[in-house]
C-alpha cells in the first residue's frame, strides 16, 4: 500500500470507532471509503470495520473504469473484484459488495452503516415519509430495498441528485458522504440522532427456565443479556415472528427467527428439524422467557442477534412493516457475493 494520507489515516479511525458501536455497525456489516486521485479505497468484504486499526482492511479499486462498468450495467460491477489493482493489494482482499455504492456518490468520504435508528425507520412501510420529516433541511434521498450490488447501484443512480448527502437505504441502512472524514462523521452523527427512536424496555429474561429449556441440546444461553431482549419483550417477538427485515440478518441468521412453541424445548425443536431435514437456526426465541444459541454460534451470528433486539426494541408497536419477501431471502441466500462472507464468518476470518 502506498505512503497514507493524513484523511486516510482518519479514515481508518472513524472506521475502527465506528466499527465497535453496535448501534451503528453488527460484526462484518457495514464500510467506508475514500476516493484518492483515480482510486477508491473501500472496506473488504468479510472483514470487520473495528478491526481497522489491526489489520489491512482496505482495498484499492480502479474508480473510473468501475464507473463506467456501471453505465453499461455491466455484471463485472456485482463484486468489484475486476477492478481491484491487484499491485496494490498484497493481501488478495476482495472489495466489499457495496463498493457500487460508495463509486457512485461523488463526495471524497462515504460512510455506510447498519445504524438500528435507520433501519427502524427504513423497514417500516412508510419509511420514505418519516425520513423526510426526521431528516428535513438535510440533503437526503430515501432507496426502496434493492439487493445490494448492481440493483442497488441502479436504485441510487435514479434517485440520486447532486446535493445528496445522505441515503436511507429500504430494509438496510444509512449512507453518508463528505468531503472530509469529519464532514462525514458530523454528518453520520446528525442523521443518526434525528432518526432515532424511544426504546422500550424490555423485561429481565427468565434464566432458570431458559436453563432447562436448553437441557440435553446443542443451545445454552448467550453471554450478552441484551439478545433476550427481543423474546422477553412481546411485541419484539411479534415482529421478529413477522420474519426478515434486512439483509444481514438472512445472511447470518437465516430467514426469520425461530420462535418456540408453548411446549417447546431446544432438544424438542432440534428433534423436529433432523426429522424434516432442515437446519435449526442458530437462535431460538422463547417468548416472554429469553433465547437460547447454539453452541457453535458465529461471532457475526450473535452481531446480528443483538442487532434484532436493538432494531425490534424501536419499531413502534403500531408500525406497520415492509418485511423481505421469498424470493428476496432467496435472492440473498444464493448470491456468490453474500456465500463468500458466510465462509468468512464460518471460518472465523472475520475475528483474525
Amino acid at each position: 500500500m502506498a505512503v497514507k494520507s493524513t484523511e486516510f489515516e482518519a479514515l481508518l479511525d472513524l472506521s475502527a470507532t465506528v466499527g465497535a458501536d453496535p448501534q451503528l455497525v453488527q460484526g462484518a456489516g457495514g464500510n467506508t471509503s475514500i476516493k484518492e486521485g483515480d482510486t477508491l479505497w473501500i472496506k473488504a468484504s468479510g472483514l470487520w470495520l473495528m478491526q481497522a486499526r489491526q489489520r489491512d482492511v482496505m482495498v484499492p479499486v480502479a474508480l473510473e473504469p468501475l464507473l463506467e462498468a456501471l453505465e453499461r450495467d455491466d455484471p463485472a460491477t456485482e463484486k468489484a473484484q475486476a477492478f481491484v489493482i491487484a499491485e496494490r493489494n498484497p493481501s488478495g482482499l476482495r472489495p466489499s459488495i457495496e463498493t457500487t455504492v460508495h463509486a457512485l456518490m461523488p463526495q471524497k468520504v462515504v460512510i455506510h452503516v447498519h445504524c438500528v435508528e435507520t433501519i427502524a425507520t427504513a423497514v417500516q412501510a412508510n419509511g420514505e415519509a418519516i425520513a423526510a420529516e426526521k431528516l428535513a433541511g438535510i440533503p437526503h434521498a430515501f432507496v426502496p430495498y434493492a439487493r445490494p450490488g448492481l440493483p442497488l447501484a441502479k436504485a441510487i443512480a435514479a434517485r440520486l441528485r447532486e446535493d445528496t448527502r445522505v441515503l436511507v437505504l429500504g430494509n438496510h441502512g444509512l449512507v453518508v458522504a463528505g468531503e472530509t472524514v469529519a464532514e462525514a462523521k458530523a454528518l453520520l452523527e446528525l442523521a443518526s440522532t434525528r432518526l432515532a427512536w424511544p426504546v422500550r424496555q424490555a423485561p429481565a429474561p427468565d434464566l432458570d427456565a431458559l436453563a432447562r429449556l436448553a437441557l440435553d441440546s446443542s443451545y445454552t444461553l448467550p453471554e450478552d443479556p441484551r439478545l433476550h431482549d427481543a423474546a422477553t419483550d412481546l411485541e419484539s417477538c411479534r415482529i421478529a415472528a413477522g420474519g426478515s427485515l434486512y439483509p444481514d440478518h438472512v445472511i447470518f441468521l437465516g430467514k426469520g427467527s425461530e420462535i418456540a412453541g408453548p411446549n417447546e424445548t431446544a432438544a424438542s425443536i432440534e428433534a423436529r428439524h433432523a426429522e424434516e431435514e432442515t437446519t435449526a437456526s442458530p437462535t431460538l426465541l422463547f417468548p416472554g422467557k429469553g433465547v437460547l444459541v447454539r453452541k457453535d454460534i458465529t461471532a457475526g451470528a450473535l452481531a446480528m442477534a443483538r442487532c434484532l433486539s436493538d432494531v425490534t426494541l424501536r419499531i413502534p408497536e403500531a408500525a406497520r412493516l415492509r418485511y423481505l419477501t421469498h424470493a428476496e431471502n432467496a435472492e440473498l441466500l444464493g448470491w456468490d457475493a453474500e456465500k463468500y462472507r458466510q465462509a468468512l464468518n464460518r471460518a472465523g476470518q472475520v475475528l483474525q
